[in-house]
């Protein structure tokens, strides 16, 4: 049997009446009568005598509303109990981030425990080549990632911060010495990209395969996460591009980092499954993005 039609005739037998039935369940009374006598066909007997001025129970059906009214209750409140459980931030969230937990990653998570302190925020790091797989595959509930973001199952909230690039080299390349180069340079420096995967557009954030002016970038192979790609950056077999935040992370004596002008800026934000969505998932979007304005307390 259909939950709505044991539903709608629960509410029936209290108001014996099929208008004000219909104002309580958000129905139309021809819709209470079709599932009336759905459910009638399914019993198998009359379950209410109808007049055009008075409804009633017949005893087949007092004796069901009997027999339905603990199961129906007990129903009943489990749903009321688990919606109410949906909208408590309460338990476990698992946050997912990109190889470096920046001060936009632990400044978020700082405050949405410090609002909300009955739930745990648990960190899980994300390849940088799969940055949506943990995601899809349940095993973080939120992520931090690059914006925009082109993926219809997701949705994602607002940008975080907004950072200029830096492109890693070795200490040993001709570029080393620079503090700064313009985006159209790229064109001399073979970048380490990505695999796995990674959509293209991701790939294309990480390690542009042209210039904004068009000219082509050439591709000095590729890696599954940060540490990799830092490796192969240290010993001298390409270049990276990080964001400035992440390039602070990483100083080393091995590596020179070097501002990038000309390249539009990195974007952090948060990403989640949409039909996944839970009041922690929204809860800590408010608390990041809170943090990101300067601790504003967002309405929950």
């Amino acid at each position: 049997m259909e939950f709505r039609e044991l539903e709608c005739f629960v509410v029936l037998s209290e108001e014996l009446h099929f208008a004000r039935t219909a104002e309580r369940l958000y129905l139309s009374p021809g819709r209470v009568s079709q599932l009336m006598r759905s459910l009638e066909t399914r019993v198998g007997g009359r379950l209410f005598h109808r007049t055009s001025r008075h409804v009633s129970l017949t005893p087949l059906g007092e004796r069901f509303l009997a027999d339905l009214r603990p199961s129906y209750d007990g129903l009943a409140n489990a749903v009321s109990r688990a919606k109410a459980a949906a909208r408590e931030v309460t338990g476990v969230i698992r946050i997912g981030f990109l190889a470096t937990p920046t001060e936009v990653v632990t400044g978020s998570v700082r405050a949405f425990e410090r609002r909300y302190p009955g739930c745990e925020a648990e960190l899980v790091e994300i390849p940088l080549s799969d940055p949506f797989g943990k995601l899809r595959a349940g095993q973080v509930d939120v992520a931090f990632t690059l914006l925009p973001v082109d993926e219809p199952d997701l949705a994602t909230g607002g940008g975080l911060n907004r950072v200029s690039y830096q492109l890693g080299v070795s200490a040993r390349h001709p570029l080393a010495a620079r503090s700064s180069i313009d985006a159209e340079e790229l064109a001399d420096v073979p970048l380490i990209g990505l695999d796995g995967p990674a959509p293209r557009a991701w790939r294309e954030r990480v390690a542009p395969s042209a210039t904004p002016s068009g000219r082509p970038i050439p591709l000095a192979g590729t890696v599954a996460t940060s540490q990799e790609g830092l490796t192969q950056v240290a010993l001298n077999r390409g270049g990276m591009l990080f964001c400035t935040p992440t390039a602070a992370h990483h100083r080393h004596p091995d590596i020179n980092f070097i501002s990038v002008t000309g390249l539009p800026p990195s974007i952090l934000g948060l990403a989640w499954v949409k039909a996944a969505e839970t009041a922690a998932i929204r809860a800590f979007n408010e608390a990041a993005v809170g943090h990101a304005l300067g601790g504003v307390v967002l309405a929950a």
